[in-house]
């Protein structure tokens, strides 16, 4: 059985699994957060040369901004079939950030590996699961599977947001992974949450994410100004500490920020709303 190790260093939740032959790391931070994210391994006692391979969940500023910088020290970027023609489509967001130095990754750096043919390749690493294609947040969303039942899906939609993609492309999805029977669900910007072994996909994650009164009255105002550090890139701890929201809530609207499309104020609050019932 393989070995997980969360790594919390950034606003994007990665995880290092451990085969038996070797080391994958799923998604990284943003730009700037290398060494962060250096630290965070060094508290697990891991040095970052020991990750073999890095698997990005979809290619987004926010899952691949470090991806290059870790693959300099030995690991190779694995790239999914359904993945190979996104693999640069963040590098013009983060040319617009003339503070942040990002590394744009280098090609030679990729090995492209065909979905049908995941189970193979995580079996080198001494890993028993599989890649599968799972679109909805993006085109190039993927979701690893290990036989164990750990489930890390990135950005897709949570379960408890379900009832409200049905038919759509997230629902697919979701259906997918289902049919296979995780036990838990690893999300790259929500808590880790259990499943119920009688449902069909119950979310037993129960946070209500409320703030109390005596923080902020205007839970509108707090949502507006928890999206505007985030677009400038603060940490979730120094948000907290500007806002003095609870982090519970900051992390929500975090996820719901940065995996909704275009959503505003109103449709983070709805969606809190949603997951407290």
């Amino acid at each position: 059985m393989s070995k997980i190790y969360e790594l919390r260093y950034s606003n994007t939740n990665t995880y290092l699994i451990e085969g038996s032959k070797g080391k994958l790391l799923l998604d990284t931070g943003w730009a700037g957060t290398f060494p962060m994210f250096c630290q965070s391994m060094g508290q697990y006692g891991i040095p970052v040369q020991e990750i073999d391979h890095i698997l990005i969940s979809h290619f987004h500023p926010d899952h691949c901004g470090i991806a290059q910088e870790i693959a300099s020290k030995g690991a190779t970027i694995m790239a999914m079939d359904v993945q190979k023609d996104f693999v640069h489509s963040a590098d013009a967001i983060f040319a617009k950030d003339n503070k942040t130095r990002f590394f744009p990754i280098d090609d030679s750096k990729v090995k492209i590996v065909k979905c049908n043919e995941s189970r193979s390749f995580l079996k080198e690493i001494g890993i028993d699961g599989e890649i599968l294609s799972t679109p909805g947040h993006s085109d190039d969303s993927v979701s690893l599977l290990l036989d164990s039942g750990e489930l890390f899906v990135g950005d897709l939609n949570p379960l408890y947001e379900l009832e409200l993609h049905k038919g759509t492309q997230i629902g697919e999805s979701w259906e997918k992974l289902l049919a296979r029977k995780p036990k838990i669900v690893y999300y790259g910007h929500a808590k880790t949450a259990v499943l119920s072994e009688n449902s069909e996909g119950d979310d037993t994650q129960t946070n209500t994410s409320e703030v109390s009164s005596a923080q902020i009255k205007d839970k509108y105002e707090l949502v507006s100004k928890i999206m505007k550090y985030i677009d400038k890139g603060l940490s979730l701890e120094r948000i907290q500490k500007k806002t003095g929201a609870e982090k519970v809530f900051i992390e929500d609207v975090t996820r719901m920020y940065l995996t909704h499309q275009n959503v505003g104020v109103q449709g983070i609050l709805d969606r809190i709303e949603i997951k407290g019932k």
